[in-house]
């Protein structure tokens, strides 16, 4: 049978390009994403098929939502066997003129969501022996951007959660692996069009979702490297 994969974030951007992608090879999926509408808007534009692409909210942020959703891939597939962490939030801005609301939604979506999913999916995973999580971070895990301080700290925590846990969890037969791309054509960098504050996003190359979802099936799943960067230099 073909693997399972839980997919975050999937309306849009990386996740929805992930889903499609896994969908032309026969992968079974549970696609979740916080916004059912943009679910469902993504499945009838790209004809994605019931039978091997089941949909179902997800707020990264509550436990209740992992259990619910890795019981509905359970009960629509089987246990899951990959958990791809997409789901993400950025709002540019200078640290000094952040509200406590974007500092909590920005740890709480991009941080605390990835440790809730990685905490649920490893346990069932552990007690199988087996499973591969991806957790999607990014080049400013590496490099923090001036302008985009509460997004490059919470990916900044991306990538420590993930090279800590695949540590954790390595002599129970789970991998994790962290990949870090730069900045990439979605409607995360469409909301930094034009600010001041993100002005470094944009002196790189601008990477095509296609470019960070063909790196991830044909890199990341098989290889299941702890780190994957892209581009590998800027």
């Amino acid at each position: 049978m073909s693997a399972v994969h839980l997919v975050t974030g999937a309306a849009s951007g990386i996740g929805r390009g992930l889903v499609d992608a896994l969908s032309k090879r026969d992968a079974r999926i549970l696609a979740t994403d916080v916004d059912a509408a943009g679910l469902r808007a993504a499945r009838d534009s790209l004809g994605w098929d019931e039978e091997t692409v089941r949909l179902r909210p997800l707020d990264v942020r509550r436990p209740g939502d992992w259990e619910a959703a890795l019981d509905a891939a359970e009960a629509a597939f089987g246990p899951v066997d990959v958990l791809l962490n997409v789901a993400g939030y950025l709002a540019p801005g200078w640290i000094h003129e952040a509200t406590v609301e974007e500092v909590e939604r920005h740890f709480d979506i991009n941080a605390k969501g990835v440790a809730l999913g990685l905490r649920a999916a490893s346990a069932r995973m552990v007690a199988r022996g087996s499973g591969h999580i991806v957790n999607i971070a990014s080049m400013a895990a590496l490099a923090p951007i001036s302008g985009l301080t509460l997004y490059s700290a919470s990916k900044y925590a991306v990538r420590g959660l993930s090279l800590a846990a695949a540590g954790d969890l390595k002599p129970h037969g789970v991998s994790v692996s962290c990949v870090c791309p730069d900045a990439v054509a979605t409607p995360m960098l469409d909301v930094q069009a034009d600010r001041p504050e993100a002005a470094l996003t944009f002196s790189g190359t601008v990477l095509q979702v296609e470019q960070v979802v063909g790196a991830i099936l044909d890199d990341v799943l098989p290889r299941r490297p702890l780190e994957l960067w892209l581009p590998r230099s800027r």
